[in-house]
């Protein structure tokens, strides 16, 4: 359920990566991660909280143990969950993960998803400000007013564009990080909205939910008896949806993860084509009724052959 970046610049670097398989909630596998880590040979661990499919969160918390008995680094990708741990309304094992961050030794956050930012302004966080050596550089027609390692010659970029960084400064001026304050409360409203329609789905004969949200992301599908029917069955409720102007996504959800979760379902395929809501804004929470009103209005309307 990683993001594709940790692959993809691991090849690019010629660094070795593992992918490690998930329990049935969408997180990390911890027996599986240690039995990973008995080799001996694992550099980072990267603990993703807020996975930009199902929206689950890694136990950091159980991953930073282990990083106290084997030895790695921990790298926490918060690119989409990050401002989570200024929401109030989390579940008690996410919000102990949560607290866990600032034990890890980086950080990737994205304010382009939950940050109000349409601009590319995410950065990698270090604990150890020493690893700027390994980034420093210097040039013939830049200088610095103090002696103070300074942000601009540690960065992988060169030259930014100043709009990102004022309208990031602007908007956290506007709306401050904080718990409790407008912004916290939009992050609250989105996750309030994603619980909402889970019950919803819950309670109807129609559609399988997996499991309950964790942030502000909810995947499900419609009931079938295997999973190549629910797969194109899933796909028509997306495209029929749109028509009526609700824009789900889908997901491919690996087989495996959902054996013990739907038990009456033949798995006939790797993957399920799944249904996927991102509800990530203040005002869903106040659309769900007439989300799940155009959901049964899709759903009457495909039972008719339209």
């Amino acid at each position: 359920m990683a993001h594709y970046t940790h692959s993809r610049i691991s090849s690019v670097l010629g660094l070795r990566f593992e992918s490690l398989p998930c329990d049935n909630r969408a997180r990390m596998d911890l027996n599986a991660l240690e039995d990973a880590l008995k080799k001996g040979d694992v550099g980072t661990v990267v603990a993703t909280l807020g996975t930009t499919g199902p929206g689950t969160v890694d136990p950091l918390a159980d991953i930073l143990k282990l990083k106290d008995e084997y030895g790695f680094r921990v790298h926490v990708d918060a690119a989409y969950g990050g401002y989570f741990i200024l929401a109030d309304n989390l579940d008690p094992e996410t919000r102990e993960n949560f607290e866990c961050v600032g034990h890890a030794d980086s950080i990737v956050v994205d304010p382009h998803k939950h940050g109000l930012q349409p601009y590319g302004c995410g950065c990698v966080l270090y604990k150890d400000p020493s690893v700027g050596r390994f980034y420093k550089h210097d040039s013939p027609y830049t200088y610095f007013t103090s002696d103070e390692l300074h942000l601009g010659e540690i960065s992988l970029e060169c030259s930014r564009a100043g709009a990102s960084a004022t309208a990031l400064w602007a908007t956290q001026k506007l709306l401050p990080m904080v718990r409790g304050g407008e912004f916290a409360r939009g992050l609250e409203k989105g996750r309030q909205a994603a619980l909402a329609l889970y019950r919803k789905i819950s309670e109807n004969d129609y559609y399988m939910p997996i499991f309950e949200p964790e942030l502000d992301i909810l995947v499900w599908a419609p009931v079938a008896d295997n999973a190549g029917s629910i797969s194109d069955l899933s796909e028509k409720i997306f495209r029929t949806s749109a028509d009526m102007d609700l824009h789900l996504a889908v997901f491919k959800y690996p087989a495996r993860l959902l054996e013990g979760v739907w038990e009456n379902v033949e798995f006939d395929r790797e993957h399920v084509t799944c249904l996927r809501a991102c509800m990530m804004k203040p005002e869903h929470e106040d659309w769900v009724d007439n989300i799940w009103s155009i959901l049964k209005k899709v759903e009457k309307r495909i039972a008719n052959g339209c």
